[in-house]
């Protein structure tokens, strides 16, 4: 639609050069062609007087000039195109993005609604637009005088009548629904002549309601928040909404601040002695908790200590019930406890007493009880230590008698063995012999023997060097060397 509308405000300014430039032309023309026929006339008037002074006589008429015409009417359907052109472009109105629009008639005035960003269709000639900022704004007020920013110095006194500088920052924006009422109502430019007044008056009248600690730090927040609420509520009314005010500097007195610091070092000092009293304290309390659970563990360990005798006396009471004999005993001292304990919960103090009795004297059999098992224990385990020597040696005695057969039927075999094989007499005592004398057994009769005539010569060759061996013929076809 931008374009559409540049295109036909080009039409109608184009249309009426056109015209402009037309009726010009024709005017020229007109001008010349009339200053060419005087002319004309002039140079015939001179060459010819005689016929110039004939034809002025009376009763004569002079001829007509011929005029060029003007072309009104191929102008004045330019102008009407042209003017139609220029209207439609001037009825076409384009709003920004971020911005926002109010129509004013120069007839009825301002009109009611608001023209948001986009294309929209007005009265041309009658109507026009004013441009509102619907975007976001920030006013900002400094502490103290700044080269660098040129902000508005905020200055309020609090209700002690000191001097209080405030960094301020209010963020706001136009509501688009009022704008009517904004531009009909409120000073124009609406930053300077609406809200900075206002919160300039704010936070003036909000001041001296505090004192200078106050806001500067135990109800800093609380200040900002009334201060905030006030603004919001005059601006609201205005038509403009606001979303945020912050306070983020308060510059106080030089004199003020240098004590306020020294309040603050003494206040800072007395917070370190209550903490370090507060540490102190808890030191104690740990102490005392970990002398309490030193306490519970030595309560804890007696206790173990006493279940684990307990479990240890009941291991031995366990252990002697293997003999017949002291577990029956140990029933009856049940028994007796049993009974004991029984008559003790029903009787009064001097059943305590005779229970004390009862208990010692169960005490004094327990005791007899115990050594008792103890004596039987060392009988038990000296006539097993007879029975084991008893059986040591009755088995050694059966090991002998065995070793002594098993040797004997040996004898015996050997005797047999001698009786049907005398060489092995020989043989025997040859094997006893030094391991440097060397024994081979041979046929007697030396038949189909090869090694018999061998060793033969072999004797007869080492009798005459030395004695190392010999070969001797024995009975039953074996030969000794």
């Amino acid at each position: 639609m931008l374009f559409l509308k540049f295109i036909l405000l080009a039409i109608g300014f184009g249309a009426f050069g056109c015209v402009a430039a037309m009726i010009g032309y024709d005017v020229y023309l007109a001008f010349e062609l009339s200053r060419l026929l005087r002319q004309k006339e002039n140079a015939m008037t001179s060459a010819s007087g005689e016929s110039a002074s004939t034809t002025d006589q009376p009763g004569m008429r002079k001829p007509l000039r011929a005029r060029p015409t003007i072309r009104w009417q191929v102008a004045g359907k330019l102008a009407t195109v042209g003017s139609i052109s220029c209207l439609l472009g001037l009825s076409i109105a384009v709003v920004p993005d971020g911005k926002a629009a109010v129509r004013v008639s120069q007839i009825w005035g301002v009109r009611p609604g608001a023209l948001y960003p986009g294309t929209h269709f007005i009265l041309p000639l009658t109507d026009h637009l004013e441009m509102y900022d619907t975007r976001e704004k920030v006013f900002s007020t400094a502490a103290i005088e700044n080269s660098k920013e040129k902000l508005e110095v905020l200055t309020v006194e609090a209700k002690e009548g000191l001097p209080i500088g405030l960094a301020v920052t209010v963020r706001y924006r136009i509501d688009p629904k009022r704008l009517d009422y904004i531009h009909a109502n409120l000073a124009q430019p609406i930053d300077d002549e609406v809200v900075k007044p206002v919160v300039l008056s704010a936070f003036h009248q909000m001041a001296p309601n505090y004192t200078v600690r106050e806001v500067f730090s135990s109800k800093r927040e609380d200040f900002r928040t009334r201060a905030a609420q006030a603004i919001t509520s005059r601006l609201a009314g205005d038509g403009i909404n606001v979303k945020e005010v912050l306070l983020k500097r308060v510059d106080l007195p030089e004199e003020y601040a240098k004590g306020l610091e020294n309040l603050l070092m003494k206040e800072q000092d007395d917070d370190q002695t209550s903490v370090e009293a507060d540490i102190e304290q808890k030191r104690v309390k740990i102490a005392e908790s970990q002398a309490e659970a030193a306490k519970v563990r030595e309560v804890k360990r007696a206790e173990a200590d006493a279940a684990a005798r307990v479990i240890m006396a009941k291991a031995d009471s366990d252990s002697m019930q293997y003999t017949l004999p002291l577990k029956q005993k140990q029933i009856e001292q049940s028994r007796l406890e049993a009974e004991a304990r029984k008559e003790a919960t029903i009787q009064n103090a001097d059943a305590e007493a005779q229970a004390k009795v009862i208990d010692s004297k169960a005490e004094q059999q327990r005791q007899n009880l115990l050594a008792d098992s103890e004596a039987n224990r060392v009988q038990v385990m000296a006539k097993a230590e007879q029975q084991r020597q008893n059986l040591l040696a009755e088995s050694d005695a059966n090991r002998i008698r065995v070793t002594s057969e098993a040797h004997a039927e040996e004898l015996q075999l050997e005797a047999a063995a001698l009786k049907s094989n005398p060489l092995l007499v020989q043989y025997t005592v040859a094997q006893k012999l030094s391991d440097k004398v060397q024994i081979m057994l041979v046929p007697n009769d030396g038949k189909f023997f090869f090694t018999n005539d061998v060793l033969k010569t072999m004797g007869a060759t080492m009798d005459g060097q030395s004695p190392v061996a010999s070969v001797q013929p024995v009975p039953n076809g074996m030969t000794k060397r």
